[in-house]
């Protein structure tokens, strides 16, 4: 990259420019301090090529991979050590726990796999440990004991997965993207997708449907025992319903809905938004096939947050110079940011309440409104309750007084 950033190089330039009626020859002054900085210049030039190298994953050597990879949660496999099987004789002596060696290899008992048989385990971790099957000498002394061999290596010793292999896997975890399907991962990955403002991630059961009301009664039971006079086609279909169900396997489960609001004004989102989500978390011509980022076996429903058009009307009394039609923008733009508010904590509650007391206090606020009163939201004197997929949304404010 900055091959031609030599000493020779950097120099050459520095000396281009100074004057030519100074001297610059070799020895002089100025090429003796210009060279010593063009020295320096190159070191720098060494070090920033290794900066930028090993900023990139395909181009950083091995530590500084790994700190790359730590952004991604990716360690190394860390080597491992090597189980084998050992014969021992006699075969009614015990030897767990005990240790033995086998040139530069030392080597432990696990547990009797049967009698005269154990597992042995190398306590150096990597390949290495897979080289010796034959006898093996104990580093103590073992009263009864006759014969010691590792006979069979059973789960292979493996050494620390290599820069490569490795560099692979941190390139793959860009591409696999996992999704633990809790209710906290649906909501970040839903989150990221441009366009969310905010999403509420929920079960979703069958109307008031439960898992435990789908498994057979004994009157249930009963009535199929008797069953008679069906055609075959739906006899078979009603046994193979049925059979699930008192196996407990039939059952309302992996279905998520997921509900959203846009990121522009956390209002109703658009059948685009909505399509777009849908096909990012779990394409509706693959549902519950794992081809979205939920997981196998979810069937995700995303759907927009409904949006409750609301009208206010209220008694106001304005101070002098003042009137409703004056102040009509300003106390639209009052309560809209209020319901905006609201808005932005929808997915944070299990409900939205649209309260008198806070409209009243924050259309009271607006320049010129003395007081406020008698105030309705939808024909109704008290607070609205909505629904926890519901969002409010200004319609109109109308002064009741005529004022």
């Amino acid at each position: 990259m900055y091959e031609d950033q030599t000493h020779d190089n950097i120099l050459r330039r520095m000396l281009n420019r100074v004057p030519d009626k100074l001297d610059k020859r070799p020895s002089s002054l100025i090429y003796d301090a210009h060279s010593a900085a063009a020295i320096e210049l190159e070191n720098i030039y060494i070090e920033l090529e290794y900066l930028i190298r090993n900023s990139y994953g395909d181009t950083a050597a091995r530590e500084n991979l790994l700190l790359l990879a730590k952004d991604r949660g990716l360690e190394p496999e860390p080597a491992t050590k090597a189980v084998l099987k050992g014969l021992f004789t006699p075969e009614n002596i015990d030897v767990t726990g005990k240790r033995f060696n086998i040139g530069d290899m030392n080597y432990v008992v696990l547990e009797q796999i049967s009698p005269g048989a154990y597992k042995v385990q190398c306590e150096t971790a990597g390949t290495d440990g897979n080289r010796y099957l034959t006898n093996m000498i104990p580093m103590e002394y073992i009263p009864g004991l006759k014969t010691a061999e590792l006979t069979q290596i059973l789960i292979p010793g493996e050494d620390e997965e290599d820069t490569e292999s490795f560099r692979k896997r941190y390139f793959d975890s860009f591409n696999a993207q996992s999704f633990g399907g809790n209710q906290a991962d649906y909501i970040a990955k839903i989150k990221a997708i441009d366009g969310v403002g905010a999403v509420k991630v929920e079960r979703a059961w069958n109307d008031d449907i439960r898992p435990a009301k789908l498994i057979p009664d004994a009157e249930v039971q009963a009535w199929y025992d008797t069953l008679s006079g069906v055609p075959d086609v739906v006899k078979k279909w009603l046994s193979l319903v049925y059979t699930a169900a008192l196996d407990k396997k039939l059952t309302v489960g992996g279905t998520v809905k997921v509900v959203i609001v846009d990121s522009d004004d956390y209002g109703e989102a658009s059948d685009t938004l909505v399509r777009t989500v849908q096909g990012i978390i779990d394409p509706e011509q693959n549902a519950g096939e794992g081809y979205g980022l939920a997981p196998i076996g979810h069937v995700v429903n995303v759907v927009s947050a409904q949006t409750v058009g609301i009208n206010i009307t209220t008694e106001l009394t304005f101070d002098a110079g003042y009137s409703f039609e004056s102040l009509k923008g300003n106390i639209q733009d009052t309560v809209k940011e209020y319901f905006l508010e609201l808005r932005q904590a929808w997915a944070d509650s299990q409900s939205t309440t649209v309260r008198v007391s806070q409209i009243e206090a924050r259309i009271l606020s607006v320049k010129g409104i003395a007081d406020i009163s008698s105030t309705h939201l939808n024909g109704n004197a008290e607070n609205l309750i909505l629904d926890k997929y519901e969002i409010p949304v200004l319609e109109e404010v109308a002064d009741g007084a005529g004022s």
